[in-house]
């Protein structure tokens, strides 16, 4: 990311500096996207797990990204994982599955009511009806995902505030041509328009405001997610150039997993790889004093393991 570019992105001061800043920050991103690095799957899940640590904070939670991760990884498959883990699922939904699929009617009930602002199945055929035309058409991606916000704000306020970032990125990344969305609006913390409380003023802001205010949100994201790729890049080097060391059978899929996901847990038996928790805590071990991974949690029980 070339300094002029950090420079704009940190402080445009007008609807066209933003939309400048925006696209040219959005440029560099989809460079990014494209060249499908291996660690893409865990940069895309530590975007969704900073947007959850956000929406839930807006939302009047008390959850940190901890929290968030936590309620996710030490939950035994099929219990319930709370309603902080349900915003956390959400923006995961967002990372993992086909773009194509995430603006179908029964997504968008689904993520709506994990992120707070149910819709009923009416309400989201509806707001479907009118949101695909906007990711399909060809046009302005930045504007596309403005005028998704707009939709669900002429639906629905209280579903516009919970779903609105998310929906924003679903059709920005349609319109940009990515097999998977990333993260973005919903990882900045400054609200953007229907992203979340807002001041009367913010509330009473012109349309040409609001728009300015998602394009500087989306400058500042791309920025963000742009510098957090090159970080577990590097990051993904050092655990490929570590990885023929390793001798534990079921090494290999540990590793295509921490490239794949923002963290593992080592607390119990593991079906995926075929190894105990002995055994994974033992990888884990032997990992981290090779520099290849972290542990995330700090804890010296229920230990979580990341790039």
């Amino acid at each position: 990311m070339p300094s002029w570019l950090r420079a704009a992105v940190a402080g445009p001061v007008s609807l066209e500096d933003a939309a400048f800043a925006a696209a040219a920050a959005l440029a560099t991103l989809d460079a990014v996207v494209r060249r499908k690095e291996k660690a893409a799957g865990a940069w895309r899940h530590r975007l969704a797990l900073a947007a959850a640590a956000v929406t839930a904070k807006r939302a009047g939670r008390v959850e940190d990204a901890a929290a968030l991760r936590d309620a996710l990884l030490l939950t035994r498959p099929g219990d319930e994982v709370g309603p902080a883990g349900r915003i956390l699922l959400a923006w995961r939904t967002l990372a993992s599955r086909p773009v194509a699929s995430l603006l179908s009617d029964s997504v968008l009930a689904d993520v709506a009511a994990d992120l707070g602002g149910p819709l009923d199945a009416a309400a989201a055929g509806q707001i479907g009806d009118d949101i695909r035309p906007l990711a399909g058409a060809v046009g302005n991606a930045l504007a596309a995902a403005a005028d998704a916000i707009a939709v669900l704000e002429r639906h629905d306020g209280r579903a516009a505030r919970a779903l609105g970032p998310w929906l924003a990125d679903a059709v920005l990344a349609d319109q940009l041509g990515w097999s998977r969305a990333v993260p973005l609006l919903g990882t900045h913390p400054s609200p953007a328009a229907g992203s979340g409380r807002s001041s009367p003023m913010e509330q009473r802001q012109s349309p040409q405001a609001a728009r300015q205010r998602i394009f500087a949100g989306y400058a500042r994201a791309a920025l963000q997610a742009v510098d957090l790729a090159a970080e577990l890049g590097r990051r993904a080097e050092r655990l490929l150039a570590v990885a023929p060391k390793l001798r534990a059978k079921g090494s290999d899929a540990v590793v295509e997993r921490l490239l794949f996901d923002d963290a593992l847990a080592a607390s119990r038996e593991d079906k995926k790889t075929g190894m105990s928790d002995r055994g994974l805590r033992r990888l884990f071990d032997r990992l981290v004093d090779l520099g290849a991974v972290r542990e995330l949690s700090g804890r010296t029980t229920f230990r979580l393991y990341g790039l």
